[in-house]
């Protein structure tokens, strides 16, 4: 299981892990793979520096990257506490009213909480970049789509390629000609924001429009070394996968990670998501539970647009996190959760995902 981006990368597989875990990104590179680190939950530029500081003493000395959230459209800026001036209180009654219908309790008064993410902010994200490219990263991924040309320009400037997500191959052509080194070709059924197109039909389009000039990773219900192996049949280069990390025990050691989430995902079959903008203000898919639900009822509001969603709805996603009830789970997660049956150690799930692809390999190859 080897292509040019392994040589391009430094890794041994053609396997980006995309998390939010720094633990789990971790463990992906030391596998073998790419861990990609998710900084949308970094609002502190210093809280950021030192988790990628541990990222360099605990990868074993291999490479990793990063994933930033830089909106093509530079949303409105200003701090929490300004933004949240612009939230409607017919918002915040139905969140505080769908909390109470759901059961669940007020934060405990010792713990901690943390305000709503403002890595959505151009800004922020800009402050990301900076701080990513004072360590050793080897990849800078933007899950909007191409950042600005002076970003990728300022990652070029240090020998870092950037790749960006797309749904389109309209987006992908985009993309290379603003100087994108690498296009994730994302297609309906991931996890997190995505697009419309079903990855089966867009990894194609995307490898026919842009192969020649950039490799393409296909993201989107990827979990298996089947589904590896198909993806390079269509033309990839490698591939990226965020959801299925998600059940590992590695994850548990974030703050964002709970036996109650892993316990719905182990649960969830792959019809047990939806695609909605309750979570970020754009389109993501999300697991399906009663909180989801209760955003689709007649009686919620639309969802506000990011970064003011994220903020109506960070200290529900609190309260929701602390009460540890699988029902009321609100996680991003793409529609391979269905194949996501056990929690299982990152090295683990890597090791099944190789193993799988030389199997099925060698039985095209008629072995």
């Amino acid at each position: 299981m080897r292509t040019s981006l392994c040589d391009t990368l430094g890794v041994e597989y053609p396997v980006c892990g995309f998390t939010p875990s720094e633990h789990v990104a971790a463990a992906i590179s030391r596998a073998g793979g790419l861990g990609v680190l998710g900084c949308v939950r970094f609002n502190d530029a210093a809280e950021l520096d030192a988790v990628l500081g541990w990222m360099d003493e605990n990868t074993g000395g291999k490479p990793y990257g990063v994933d930033i959230v830089m909106p093509s459209k530079i949303p409105e800026e200003g701090s929490s506490m300004d933004l949240t001036k612009l939230i409607p209180d017919s918002h915040r009654s139905f969140v505080d009213k769908t909390l109470v219908e759901l059961g669940v309790p007020p934060l405990p008064d010792e713990t901690g909480e943390r305000e709503g993410v403002l890595g959505w902010l151009h800004s922020v994200a800009r402050s990301h970049v900076e701080v990513a490219l004072k360590h050793p990263i080897r990849l800078i991924a933007n899950a909007l789509g191409s950042p600005p040309v002076d970003v990728i320009e300022q990652a070029h400037g240090r020998g870092v390629p950037v790749a960006a997500l797309a749904g389109k191959a309209e987006h992908a052509v985009r993309h290379v000609d603003n100087g994108v080194d690498f296009v994730v070709a994302q297609g309906y059924e991931a996890g997190g924001h995505t697009g419309e197109i079903a990855s089966m039909v867009l990894v194609p389009e995307i490898v026919d429009a842009v192969g020649e000039r950039a490799p393409v990773l296909a993201a989107g219900g990827i979990g298996s070394g089947r589904q590896a192996a198909a993806a390079l049949a269509l033309g990839a280069s490698g591939v990226w996968m965020g959801s299925f990390w998600l059940a590992t025990e590695e994850y548990l050691q974030t703050m964002t990670g709970s036996v109650a989430m892993q316990r719905a995902l182990v649960e969830a079959s792959s019809s047990d998501t939806v695609r909605t903008r309750i979570y970020t203000g754009k389109p993501a898919r999300l697991l399906k539970t009663r909180w989801t639900e209760a955003w689709a009822a007649p009686d919620a509001p639309e969802p506000l647009p990011m970064p003011l969603q994220n903020l109506l709805v960070s200290h529900a996603h609190n309260r929701i996190h602390a009460a540890a009830d699988p029902s009321v789970v609100s996680m991003p997660v793409g529609q391979i959760v269905g194949r996501m049956d056990r929690v299982r150690p990152v090295a683990d799930v890597l090791g099944d995902l190789v193993r799988e692809y030389g199997e099925t390999v060698a039985r095209l190859n008629g072995a």
